[in-house]
Parts: structure tokens; C-alpha cells; sequence
């Protein structure tokens, strides 16, 4: 049975998913543009590309900036679908973001070649359900690409992170890492809870990197 709940903890609509948009542009784009470039290296052009999950939908608008896809985001967050289209539309890029649940993926067998998700896997109140989609969703020889904050990482990267990556200062700063700490952590997988979950899914090669704030998983079907 599929959970209309398609996160854990506080929903990011309204209000919260308006601040989170203004923060993604002061403090995220730079990674966002990080994980474009390096996604690029893998996804050939004229790929049909699906993001699950883009929040305000800055790393499908940075792909699509960066060569030419054919890119869809699902989003359960009715605020985000709305902002992230603004976005777009500023940037003047073409992406169809779209209303949509990781454990109900509305789109037929076979529909993609590459599927990205990134910062929002600890969130899924039906992880293996959503792996399961998105296995579903892949062509014959498709990839899925997941990155998401480390369960395991420490408060001293957490602080560097905020301070050189992000390099929010002041209360922006303090908030920022207490939310980390206090909410985002809390809920994060390490890289061995991820791998024992995606183990059972019927992806047929699992490969995990961690880096210093979190890891990065290519599950190829």
C-alpha cells in the first residue's frame, strides 16, 4: 500500500519551503553547479532525465543549463512545484516539474535513463519503496544517482561545511548548523544503512562513495 506521507518529519510547504528557496539561492548554487558538472560527466546528452525530490529545483535547472536534456522533476510539495517553475522560468531553462510521490512515481516502466535525487532521501517515509520506483522508471541499462547528508558526520564537519561551503555567518550560520544537527542528522542514513536497503531492491550493481558531509550512491539496473 502506498503512504500518502511522502516524508518523515516537517513538511516543506508554504512558508518553510519559501525560506528554504531563499536559502538554497544565498547559500547552495555554488553546490548545486558542483553537482551538475560532475552529473554531465555521466548522463550522455539527450538523455530523458528524472530528479526526484528537487525542492526548489536548482540542480535540474543547472543540468539543463549545462547540455541539452530532456529533464522531469516529481516533487510532493505543491509549494516547491510552484517555486521551482518560477525558477526555471527565470533562468530560462526548460524543465517540467511536476506534483508527484517517490513511492508512487507517476510514469510507465522503462521511461529513463538517468534518475537523480539529492538531499532528500532521509526524508522518505517509504525509502525502499522509492528505490523500488525508481528502478521501475529506468530503461534496460539505466542509472540512479543518490546523494544525501552522511548519518555519521561529525559536528566539526558539519561547522566547517557551514562556515567554507556554505559560508553562512552570524545567526544564518548558528541556524544552519543546529539544523543539521537537530533535524537533518537525526534522520540521515550512513552510507552502510543506505547500501543494506538498497541491497534489496533488484538494482543490479551498487556503488558508494563517501565523502566528508555525505554520500554519493550510483545503483545501475
Amino acid at each position: 500500500m502506498v503512504s500518502h506521507k511522502g516524508y518523515k518529519g516537517v513538511g516543506m510547504n508554504g512558508f518553510i519551503a519559501r525560506s528554504y528557496d531563499k536559502n538554497a539561492q544565498r547559500y547552495s548554487l555554488e553546490i548545486y553547479k558542483y553537482w551538475a558538472l560532475q552529473l554531465t560527466k555521466q548522463i550522455p546528452e539527450n538523455s530523458c532525465v528524472l530528479e526526484v525530490a528537487p525542492g526548489p529545483g536548482y540542480l535540474a535547472i543547472e543540468l539543463a543549463k549545462q547540455k541539452k536534456y530532456d529533464i522531469t522533476a516529481i516533487e510532493i510539495s505543491e509549494t516547491f512545484v510552484d517555486i521551482a517553475k518560477k525558477n526555471a522560468a527565470e533562468f530560462g531553462v526548460n524543465v517540467n516539474f511536476l506534483h508527484g510521490n517517490a513511492s508512487s512515481i507517476p510514469f510507465e516502466k522503462g521511461s529513463f535513463d538517468f534518475v537523480i535525487c539529492t538531499s532528500s532521501f532521509k526524508n522518505f517515509s517509504e525509502p525502499m519503496e522509492a528505490l523500488d520506483e525508481m528502478h521501475r522508471v529506468l530503461k534496460s541499462d539505466g542509472k540512479a544517482w543518490i546523494s544525501d547528508l552522511r548519518g555519521d558526520v561529525t559536528d566539526g564537519t558539519i561547522n566547517d561545511f557551514v562556515k567554507n561551503e556554505m559560508k553562512a555567518k552570524g545567526l544564518n550560520g548558528f541556524f544552519m548548523r543546529q539544523t543539521f544537527k537537530k533535524m537533518l542528522r537525526p534522520r540521515a542514513y550512513t552510507s552502510e544503512q543506505f547500501k543494506r536497503i538498497a541491497q534489496k531492491t533488484e538494482f543490479s550493481r551498487i556503488t558508494i562513495t563517501n565523502n566528508a558531509m555525505d554520500f554519493e550512491a550510483l545503483l545501475e539496473k
